[in-house]
């Protein structure tokens, strides 16, 4: 849950978040950012989450792997604590939220396997 403060939280994108129909639905809006990398990271292959009828996105699962030749390129968006709070809503399922570091130096939150 976000930490009430109202200030703008860092997420680090990488997978269903960055699909233009689950923004719409999630956030209201679609969310603008920056390109980053993630390391020490991979993505597995995770569940299906159904969104919009008719569609679907397959949902990758973050791990630490602690291999620092291990990437993950993603996106950096600025989010409402209420649409963190929404993010969460959305990907808590079988995920936890941590904070990092990215390569470019910024501290994001992500979703990690649980």
């Amino acid at each position: 849950m976000s930490d009430g403060s109202g200030a703008a939280e860092s997420l680090f994108t990488y997978g269903v978040l960055q699909a233009p129909d689950v923004q719409l639905d999630t956030f209201g809006r679609l969310l603008h950012g920056d390109d980053d990398t993630l390391s020490a990271f991979r993505l597995d292959d995770g569940d299906e989450r159904g969104v919009p009828a008719g569609g679907a996105h397959r949902r990758r699962i973050l791990r630490h792997t602690g291999d620092p030749l291990d990437r993950v390129f993603g996106t950096v968006v600025r989010l409402s604590p209420d649409e963190l709070d929404a993010a969460d809503e959305y990907l808590m399922s079988g995920s936890r939220r941590i904070s990092v570091v990215l390569e470019s130096g910024l501290s994001a939150w992500v979703y990690v396997g649980a």
